[in-house]
């Protein structure tokens, strides 16, 4: 069985997907259709930069949308892939959105201006230099769950974002917070990086950002999707539309629980995972969660011709 995952902020890089617009027209329509909704050439953006654009929040969520709703058409459209191969999506983050408008239940029109608003909203929700991200490689989640109780207080935000991969954690918080946990690492003798973010990204401190989105959101025409969803929240399937408002909703303060989530999509048989969009950051973290399965990365129409050989 085969599960086809949709990465988040950090994959994205000036040119991706350059190659599918170059030669595919379903692309260059795609393009356009993201630059007539958002009023302003996110296309130039995504194809040439500059970087420090491309970066800025409000941009790369949905620029990346942009890619891998345009590679999945490609897939699907003119190499006829078979896509009920696929028994569930999985996004990371706002790659949940381009799986919802893969698996049919969100227009993309809609997803290009909820991801703009989205971005705008989360970048907004803090003052610049308010918060912070660092990643904690090589520790156990549990571990740092109870290291995490030793940092917080009514002025002290420190929150686990991101639950990766084994071993792969990403905490948020405001600065006195984050301040107070690498405190604590360096006593237990725990590295930690710090990831150049422009705001602390699904914690508490975004509270504000979900509450401008839930009005937008909710006023969005939702459908059933044809394949199942994983989502972030709960690392469930859930096809209820109204359901799916309000967890993309919770989303953007909640913990990404991918690893949870790969794990219950492998429970359910699957074997290959197909990372559609730019890079292969997904791809790894899977491999660091479940052994002796197949990964795929599709970023260009070699990984496409290849994935068809591999998947016969």
């Amino acid at each position: 069985m085969n599960a086809l995952l949709f990465p988040g902020q950090g994959s994205q890089a000036v040119g991706m997907g350059s190659e599918f617009y170059n030669n595919f027209d379903v692309v260059k329509k795609i393009y356009k259709e993201a630059d007539d909704r958002l009023n302003f050439q996110l296309s130039k953006l995504i194809l040439q930069g500059p970087d420090e654009d491309l970066k800025l929040t409000k941009n790369t969520q949905p620029a990346i949308l942009t890619v891998s709703f345009s590679i999945y058409k490609v897939l699907k459209d003119e190499f006829n892939f078979d896509v009920k191969k696929f028994s569930c999506l999985a996004g990371h983050s706002l790659g949940e959105y381009s799986a919802l408008v893969c698996a049919e239940a969100l227009n993309f029109n809609d997803a290009l201006f909820l991801l703009h608003e989205r971005g705008k909203a989360m970048q907004n929700a803090v003052p610049v230099g308010d918060g912070s991200m660092i990643a904690v490689l090589g520790t156990k989640i549990e571990v740092l769950n109870d290291l995490i109780k030793n940092c917080q207080s009514d002025k002290k935000v420190c929150e686990i974002a991101n639950d990766n991969a084994d071993g792969q954690v990403i905490i948020s918080g405001n600065n006195s917070g984050i301040e107070s946990f690498k405190e604590e690492l360096k006593k237990n003798k725990i590295k930690s990086l710090p990831l150049k973010v422009s705001a602390p990204f699904h914690c508490s401190l975004m509270k504000p950002a979900a509450e401008n989105m839930r009005e937008k959101i909710n006023q969005i025409n939702f459908k059933k999707p044809i394949y199942d969803i994983i989502n972030n929240v709960s690392a469930e399937s859930e096809s209820n539309p109204q359901k799916i408002k309000q967890i993309l909703i919770e989303q953007i303060y909640s913990t990404v629980r991918w690893r949870e989530s790969i794990i219950n999509i492998s429970k359910n048989g699957v074997h290959n995972y197909v990372e559609i969009g730019p890079g292969k950051v997904l791809s790894g973290m899977v491999k660091r969660t479940i052994s002796k399965v197949n990964c795929f990365s599709i970023n260009s129409i070699a990984d496409i011709k290849n994935l068809k050989n591999e998947l016969k």
